[in-house]
């Protein structure tokens, strides 16, 4: 038979309001009897019903994260680290893809309004304004993204852009090329922003490009168009397309051209030649954004990034 609350009640010697506290807000109390009454709960066996628990507390303990592209490698470091968080803190997480599109992240966020107690944005694409609006709807958690008014978690890739272009200056580059990211993406204006401000260095932008592998492949023509002998690109996954299509064209990296991403994901690690890259702390952020929807807190938090020297770059011809 199903163990139900009175039954654990009965057999804590305690009232049925005092069990229902100690699952749905087990602050209120006593550390004795709550330890007494979870203590019964294992051995009979016994599951707090989430649904009628939702009816009374009005929290449903899940929670959304809605991430860009969940193919790419940058983000799977992040949702388990968001998961395991979540799960620490007796939270479920359902996982979105918006296959880089700022119209899904709407329908998604509407869809999820009703179903979780708040939303984490990862790298969102969509509006300033857009993103407003949805705040009415649900709360929510940005990461990499500043939003007036909400919470949010910069990985500071402004910081590793700068060291990215600074290292292949200080290589002796000085046409250094900028493969951007998708248009609208607020991380690739922040690079760019960051890279301008290198002394010493010609920067030339090429894109918008699609933050892919085939993105990166399609932007070699025009880094070798553009005469520059050092890259810094969107993401680590740019970097690997724009270095295979180099090879096509005949130019070697780092012989030839010096190529950076940013994220630090495995391939770019198992890459030939290794890729130098920005390391972003994706599982810190993971960690932090649920941490702050848990705890209704709006604060802007920026998490350090660094620059990692492997293999791609090296001093021009």
């Amino acid at each position: 038979m199903t163990v139900t609350i009175r039954d654990v009640a009965r057999a804590s010697g305690v009232h049925v309001s005092t069990v229902s506290r100690t699952f749905s807000a087990p602050h209120m109390v006593n550390a004795a009897t709550r330890t007494r009454v979870l203590t019964v709960a294992e051995e009979l066996g016994y599951r707090p019903n989430r649904a009628a628990r939702a009816l009374t507390t009005g929290r449903t303990h899940n929670l959304g994260l809605i991430v860009a592209d969940i193919a790419n490698p940058f983000f799977p470091p992040l949702i388990k680290a968001a998961q395991a968080e979540a799960r620490q803190r007796d939270y479920h997480l359902f996982v979105a893809d918006t296959d880089e599109e700022a119209g899904a992240e709407e329908e998604l966020v509407q869809a999820f309004s009703k179903q979780v107690d708040g939303v984490v944005l990862c790298s969102p694409r969509s509006s300033n304004k857009a993103l407003e609006r949805l705040a009415a709807r649900v709360p929510f958690v940005v990461i990499n993204r500043r939003l007036r008014g909400a919470a949010t978690v910069l990985m500071d890739v402004g910081h590793g852009a700068r060291l990215a272009v600074e290292h292949l200056a200080g290589l002796g580059h000085r046409r250094v090329a900028l493969v951007a990211g998708p248009a609208g993406s607020w991380t690739s204006a922040e690079i760019r922003t960051a890279a301008e401000e290198v002394d010493g260095v010609e920067l030339i932008v090429i894109g918008p490009n699609a933050p892919t592998e085939r993105g990166g492949f399609a932007a070699a023509g025009r880094v070798r168009e553009s005469g520059a002998t050092g890259v810094l690109a969107y993401n680590d996954l740019v970097a690997i397309g724009l270095i295979d299509g180099l090879g096509e064209l005949g130019l070697g990296v780092p012989e030839d051209v010096s190529v950076v991403g940013i994220d630090d994901i495995v391939p770019g690690r198992l890459n030939r030649p290794k890729l130098t890259t920005v390391a972003m702390p994706t599982a810190a952020a993971g960690r932090l954004a649920v941490d702050l929807l848990i705890q209704e807190v709006t604060a802007t938090t920026s998490l350090e990034t660094r620059l990692v020297i492997r293999d791609s770059t090296a001093p021009p011809r």
